[in-house]
């Protein structure tokens, strides 16, 4: 079959289950063919043997069970970085970008601050901020010893540098005086119906659902960053689009200052900050 015969069908397969189907064909292909998408439409006539039509259809029907791009592909981009990913970690998304942005700027005047990530996953954040302040002394910690291996193997690949390692929030974190602590939690609660939907299907439930209608580790995280940030140091976390007020009464009820909500690229909630006074 040839390069264009084969995006047609599998994109007519997909197109009832994926928003973006013609793309998720093409990645998909691309990855098979071990090409970049340009090559498939500057040689559409070329033809594929049996290994790689058959690896193809693989992928097309894993694809059109709803395992997400991402965990087939082995890669997903964020920050303009391709991290690699698994399903033991969250996929990074580009919502995420917000809190590196908020990080980013709360650091911009400091020679060379220190900036824990709680919950690192696949490193995104922490590397993001790594890759934008090469003085900046950044940590990146996670429950999930598979997510810090994954972590520092994407450190590794993009030569950057940040201290990752194992703990369960702050239980092994034995540096204080941080700058900022950003984290993108576990924030939902465990009824909520989009747990069933989507590529949240296949991503690991302990990194998104959180007890108390999903705030407990919201409110474990900002209660104990208190003892690990500066004076006038910034706490700011994701959260989802409907919790930002029960997030910022979270962050006044334990002596945060200057506390706000920033939107995300879609114009829906999700980041609150606050600043630890001391």
């Amino acid at each position: 079959m040839r390069i264009d015969q084969c995006l047609q069908e599998g994109a007519a397969k997909l197109v009832a289950l994926s928003d973006s189907a013609q793309l998720d064909a093409q990645l998909l292909l691309s990855h098979v063919l071990q090409v970049k998408t340009s090559y498939l439409y500057t040689w559409p006539e070329k033809t594929l043997d049996r290994e790689q039509r058959s690896a193809f259809n693989e992928l097309l029907a894993a694809r059109i069970s709803g395992e997400p791009i991402a965990y087939l592909l082995g890669v997903q981009e964020f920050w303009s970085l391709e991290f690699d990913v698994s399903p033991c970690t969250l996929i990074p998304r580009a919502d995420t970008e917000v809190l590196v942005e908020i990080a980013l700027e709360k650091v911009a005047s400091l020679a060379a601050p220190k900036v824990l990530d709680l919950g690192t996953g696949t490193g995104a954040v922490a590397l993001a901020i790594a890759s934008e302040r090469s003085t900046a002394l950044v940590h990146g910690v996670d429950l999930i010893e598979e997510a810090v291996l994954l972590a520092r193997k994407n450190a590794k690949k993009l030569n950057l540098n940040a201290l990752i390692y194992q703990s369960r929030w702050f239980t092994n974190v034995d540096q204080c005086g941080f700058d900022v602590i950003v984290s993108n939690p576990p924030y939902i609660d465990a009824l909520d119906h989009h747990l069933d939907e989507g590529d949240v299907r296949f991503e690991p439930k302990s990194a998104l659902v959180a007890d108390l209608a999903g705030y407990a580790d919201i409110q474990i995280i900002a209660q104990e960053a208190r003892n690990y940030l500066i004076k006038a140091g910034w706490l700011a976390f994701e959260h989802g689009f409907e919790q930002a007020e029960k997030s910022q009464q979270i962050l006044r009820s334990l002596g945060y200052s200057n506390v706000s909500t920033v939107k995300d690229y879609a114009g829906n909630d999700r980041v609150t900050l606050g600043q630890w006074s001391g």
